[in-house]
């Protein structure tokens, strides 16, 4: 068979692997039933779902015929590493690194960083609403997580806490 659609096959495939790896990642927990679920039920099911769902689209990807094939193109190295490089600085700023002695910087550095390096992988950047959407996502990370869900987490450095 013929890949008609190369986008839609291996978005498939990848759909159907990361949603087998849930399901056996899934299959360690205790499962349970619909009627008394266990921690493993959802994963599981969500896993499953990922895993059909990905089959479909390869199979559209081999019987639907496209213009020019779809093609794969490129990577983009340049978003690749600046989102990646943003969810790195955003987990050790918010955590800090003991062994290394990096200390915590805590959540509102870490979404400014978080925000600022992400943004970077853009074609435009413009730093004040850069500055903007950060400081909407920090009151807004606040809110949530502090306020409301009264989690423990280090809001700001030590050395401005104390």
């Amino acid at each position: 068979m013929k890949i008609k659609s190369q986008k839609d096959f291996f978005s498939g495939l990848m759909f159907t692997a990361v949603g087998i790896a849930f399901a056996w990642g899934a299959s360690t927990y205790n499962v349970g039933s619909g009627a008394r679920m266990g921690p493993g039920y959802f994963p599981l099911m969500l896993g499953i779902l990922m895993a059909v769902i990905g089959a479909g689209i390869m199979f559209t990807s081999l019987t639907v015929e496209t213009n020019d094939g779809e093609h794969i193109g490129k990577w983009a190295w340049k978003q690749v590493v600046f989102i990646l490089g943003a969810n790195l600085a955003f987990g050790v700023l918010l955590g800090g690194l003991p062994s290394v002695g990096v200390p915590a910087m805590g959540m509102i550095i870490a979404i400014y960083a978080l925000v600022l390096i992400s943004s970077l992988a853009g074609n435009e950047f413009d730093l004040k609403k850069v500055l903007i959407l950060a400081t909407v996502l920090a009151i807004g990370s606040y809110i949530a997580f502090i306020w409301a869900l009264k989690l423990q987490i280090q809001v700001w450095p030590t050395f401005i806490t104390g």
